[in-house]
């Protein structure tokens, strides 16, 4: 029996390739170069510079620097006396500078200025003039020795005390002995520069730690 060709022939649509279409266009890429390249770096043998670290802690310091770090976390986690604790109220930056200038004023004298004033003293003497010759410079007395008998004589006016004197117990006493004797006394913040306005020469250098204790007091007295 023959086909009948009259009905249309249908035919069925096959399913699309799994794989990506090589006809249509690839979407287009991003700027590639050596801004946005990733470029891991390798700290093999003779590959790239390692990166700077801390190295402190494998460095043996030398035993003034670990006696004073150690004193600084012993201050921070110990209860601190109060007869210590009160060398760190020192005087501001302005009370500070004008005390300066009081005891530049009466710094004492140098080498030159006494034989001036020992002259003058033996010609006022050869003169008959006693009450000239027996008169004594006002200028500022310093050392710790110096400064406890004045101030247990009740002669001192004003005491001065540096705040970083080491050891401590050389003037952690002053203060108690200034109240009681109705004294009035300051602690400064620079005991560098409070010497500086007293001694007679400028100081020395800073000696390379550890270095002979400073007894930095001072006493106005006249």
């Amino acid at each position: 029996m023959p086909k009948d060709t009259s009905k249309k022939s249908s035919k069925k649509t096959p399913a699309p390739p799994p794989y990506a279409d090589p006809k249509k266009a690839a979407p287009a890429k991003e700027p590639t170069g050596p801004i946005w390249e990733k470029k891991p770096r390798n700290f093999a043998i003779g590959g790239d510079i390692q990166p700077k670290q801390e190295l402190g802690r494998y460095v043996k310091w030398p035993k003034y620097v670990r006696i004073q770090r150690q004193r600084k976390i012993l201050y921070q986690r110990l209860k601190v006396p109060p007869s210590i604790n009160q060398f760190n109220n020192t005087l501001d930056k302005n009370l500070s500078l004008n005390l300066f200038k009081l005891l530049h004023k009466y710094r004492p004298e140098d080498a030159a200025a006494k034989k001036e004033r020992i002259a003058a003293m033996a010609a006022a003497k050869d003169g008959g003039d006693e009450a000239e010759s027996s008169k004594k410079p006002l200028y500022v007395k310093y050392g710790i020795n110096h400064i406890t008998k004045l101030c247990e004589d009740k002669k001192a006016q004003l005491v001065c005390i540096a705040h970083d004197v080491d050891p401590i117990e050389l003037v952690l006493w002053l203060p108690a002995v200034c109240r009681k004797k109705d004294i009035p006394y300051c602690i400064v913040n620079r005991s560098r520069a409070s010497a500086r306005s007293y001694t007679r020469r400028p100081p020395p250098p800073s000696p390379s730690p550890p270095c002979a204790p400073r007894t930095g007091t001072t006493s106005a007295s006249w």
